[in-house]
């Protein structure tokens, strides 16, 4: 190696040199010889200086060499690596955007399942080429606080003018000085590069304008406005978002601060059996997209195909049809322009359109049968697990909905539990009703094969939801949605008749609908893993600004559709969820399928609730209980029967919920957090790991992935996930169930070892143990991309 001035001016500065050191230095031939007679000399403490001094020979910019410094001396790892990586990677005459990416890629590639916070050091290096570049366009635009700042970004409609209309100067101040850059740091390269990449906002031409910690202040005073003491508050959800703790759904992390502010992630809808309902429906669903939110839909009121139309029999089309024009709807009105649209559509399970309901994904049959875009779910009742139980040899009837309707005189579908099993068995004994016999054992291939082949059909256990809905008194719960997370009462349009008014003498049209139960899910979640669960007032501090944030969403929301605000205002729904759930367990050191697993989370999810309600109870005390509290669960305490809550801490609470009421009318849902567990550098929703350490080719490289934490103490507690015993997980998520008054996204892993025997027993257990929903069957052979909607 060549010695440069600039080595041995900072060696010399450094560690004092005298003329006889500097001369033996001046021998040294390489690098290793150096490194040899330095450490003779000084000691193995040595390195960090000599590190420092090969950096000031390739980098220049003062503020980088600062950054470099830091890094060498807070670091574990030799980064002498790092420079003979960055001496292999590098080129002559490189500029200073090339030189910080070389140093970025350096960083990534020497990242290993024995050394992953090398991904901590390349993040680092991102930080400061995000902050420089965002620096130099304010100093272009002479901005030189928070206060000019935002200013700025409201006036050029980066933000939305609501924040200088709700923040004093003063106030805007005191924020942008509580703002710590040094947070940063928290987050590996992977989570500070999809932050840089979908959620910082960007100038016209694509320059990034806010460093990370400005995003976070500013999507905390958006969600703190209508606070009296914003500013406290403001603060506060700050705190939480920068240190990681938790997370806001990706709708909420893009848009809150803007001037199309749409922060909630899913919509669920009931398509009602007309011609007028059903491109409503279709119409919403495309507005909803439009703004970046996910749908599912519920089909199970439409006629099937063959049934009749104003009495003509075999006219109708039956469902499949619909479902191909809203897969079209889906590619053609797209999220953002970042995605196209997502949509889950579910089917009962008696159903007369379900076995092709159930091909529609396949990779065989009649393609223009086939709907790829859509994903499905299938609404199961229990007599429908009990008869596969019992005899799955046996038969099971396919009915028309409308068919039931016209004959009986009720809707099946409007029905569960007992009463919806003496219906169907009244439905199966008249003979006015036409049945689609077919054999359990066939159903159910169809239905794995589906699961196996393409991930879906989700599943949704419509008795186990709607026995523990605990605003049952106010309506039904048909599907879940995109994610099958979320169940909230559901109820389709009813469309009136169209009118004809005059204003200032021109004839215009008037088209009313009623407004029904639009759900809207408005998600975050708890980054267990970053969070010290067992110091309980920790835990509920965060539980109770979390809940104070998601409940503001619903106020702040900007609505695609305005069935939807009147649905979210009438129940005011939130869904508090948790990413980092195997990253606290291998923390922890408890194994994954284990009896401690089970125990230790049944306690931390009681907790959860405890105080998810405790904090919703204390906003209604201050702001007012949701519109249908009169009759609920809440109010009788049947919702604290219904889960055996009997201690006294919860006979307390549930005294002052009866008498102070309850904020929010739902509260709980575990979505999938599959990009923003990335930033909060933890593990995805309840999910177990996929692998403690893979690669990921980006921009011709290859990109290490690593499991948080990942060191001696965690190593054997991260198994991988296609390699546990599935009834761990679904044992585990009914365990959760019963502190969740929603649902959760839970995925079963699968293997080509595994047989259609052997993916239905664990079904069957599931619905056994009460577990409301199940999302995506992942097969090793199979990759299901996320959904970005829900990802909290």
């Amino acid at each position: 190696m060549k010695k440069t001035e600039k080595i041995l001016i900072h060696l010399t500065e450094q560690l004092k040199l005298n003329e006889t050191q500097k001369a033996v230095l001046l021998k040294s031939q390489d690098l290793e010889v150096l490194k040899q007679e330095l450490i003779k000399m000084f000691d193995q403490e040595v390195m960090a200086i000599l590190n420092q001094a090969l950096f000031r020979e390739i980098i220049d910019d003062p503020q980088l060499l600062k950054l470099v410094d830091h890094l060498i001396i807070t670091s574990d790892y030799d980064f002498e690596k790092l420079y003979q990586r960055f001496l292999f990677l590098t080129k002559d005459e490189m500029n200073d955007k090339e030189l910080i990416e070389t140093l970025i890629r350096s960083a990534n590639e020497l990242m290993s399942e024995h050394e992953p916070r090398w991904g901590f050091v390349s993040a680092s290096f991102l930080n400061y080429r995000i902050n420089y570049l965002v620096n130099r366009k304010m100093k272009e635009n002479k901005i030189n606080d928070f206060v000019q700042k935002v200013d700025y970004m409201v006036k050029h409609h980066y933000y939305g003018k609501y924040l200088t209309e709700n923040y004093q100067e003063d106030q805007i101040r005191e924020l942008g000085n509580y703002i710590d850059e040094n947070r940063t740091s928290l987050m590996d390269y992977s989570g500070l590069d999809l932050i840089r990449k979908r959620y910082l906002v960007r100038s016209l031409e694509n320059e990034v304008l806010e460093t990370v910690q400005e995003m976070f202040m500013a999507i905390a005073m958006h969600l703190a406005m209508n606070e009296k003491e914003k500013v406290y508050y403001a603060k506060e959800i700050y705190d939480l978002l920068s240190t990681l703790k938790i997370t806001m759904a990706t709708p909420t992390l893009a848009n809150a601060r803007r001037p199309f502010h749409q922060l909630s992630s899913c919509f669920v809808d009931t398509i009602n059996d007309s011609l007028e309902g059903i491109y409503k429906s279709i119409s919403e669903f495309a507005q909803v997209s439009k703004y970046g939110g996910g749908m599912g839909l519920y089909l199970g009121k439409i006629r099937a195909n063959g049934s009749d139309i104003r009495g003509y029999k075999g006219s109708a089309g039956g469902v499949i049809r619909w479902i191909k024009l809203i897969n079209d709807t889906a590619i053609a009105v797209d999220q953002l322009g970042v995605r196209q649209g997502a949509v889950a559509v579910y089917l009962d399970a008696w159903h007369k359109d379900l076995p092709e309901f159930l091909s529609l994904k396949t990779n065989n049959g009649d393609d223009r049968m086939k709907s790829h875009d859509v994903f499905l779910g299938v609404c199961y009742p229990d007599l429908f697990w009990q008869k596969v139980k019992e005899d799955i040899h046996g038969t099971w009837f396919l009915m028309c909905p409308h068919e039931i309707l016209m004959t009986k005189g009720y809707a099946l579908e409007d029905y569960y539990g007992k009463k919806w099993e003496e219906k169907y068995l009244e439905c199966i004994n008249d003979s006015r009703i036409s049945k689609r016999e077919i054999k359990l054992l066939d159903l159910v291939r169809l239905i794995l094969k589906s699961a196996i082949e393409t991930g879906s059909p989700f599943v949704f256990n419509r008795d186990h939801v709607n026995l523990t809905n605990p605003n049952a008194h106010q309506g039904m719960i048909y599907c879940s949605n995109l994610c099958s997370e979320i169940a909230q009462n559901m109820q389709g349009f009813e469309i009136l008749e169209r009118e004809i008014i005059e204003i200032e003498g021109e004839k215009i049209v008037v088209e009313k609908s009623k407004a029904k139960d639009y759900v809207v899910c408005n998600l975050a979640s708890l980054a267990l893993g970053n969070i010290e669960v067992d110091d309980l007032k920790q835990l509920e501090h965060i539980i109770s600004v979390t809940i104070r944030a998601l409940d503001n969403v619903i106020d702040l929301n900007y609505y695609p559709t305005p069935f939807a605000k009147i649905t979210n205002q009438n129940y005011r729904s939130i869904g508090l969820g948790v990413s980092g759930y195997h990253h606290l367990l291998a923390k922890k050191q408890i194994v994954f399928e284990s009896e401690e697993h089970l125990t230790y989370i049944d306690e931390l999810f009681e907790n959860i609730n405890y105080f998810a309600l405790k904090a919703s109870n204390q906003l209604a005390k201050e702001k007012g209980s949701y519109a249908y509290f009169k009759g609920s669960d809440y109010e009788s305490g049947a919702y604290f029967t219904k889960r055996q809550y009997k201690s006294e801490r919860f006979m307390k609470l549930a005294k002052k919920i009866q008498k102070e009421g309850l904020r929010n009318g739902y509260l709980l849902a575990i979505a999938p957090t599959s990009s923003t567990s990335i930033i909060a550098n933890t593990t995805a929703s309840v999910d177990p790991i996929l692998d403690k350490f893979y690669y990921e080719e980006k921009k011709g490289s290859m990109l290490a992935r690593v499991v948080p934490d990942l060191n001696m103490n965690t190593f054997w507690y991260y198994k991988n996930a296609h390699y546990m015993d599935q009834s761990w997980l679904i044992k585990a998520a009914a365990i959760r169930q019963r502190h969740i008054d929603q649902s959760q996204s839970l995925n079963l892993y699968i293997t080509n070892e595994d047989t259609f025997s052997k993916i239905l027993k664990f079904y069957l257990l599931a619905n056994d143990l009460g577990v409301k929903t199940i999302y995506y069957i992942k097969s090793q052979s199979l990759e299901v991309e996320e959904c970005v909607s829900c990802a909290s």
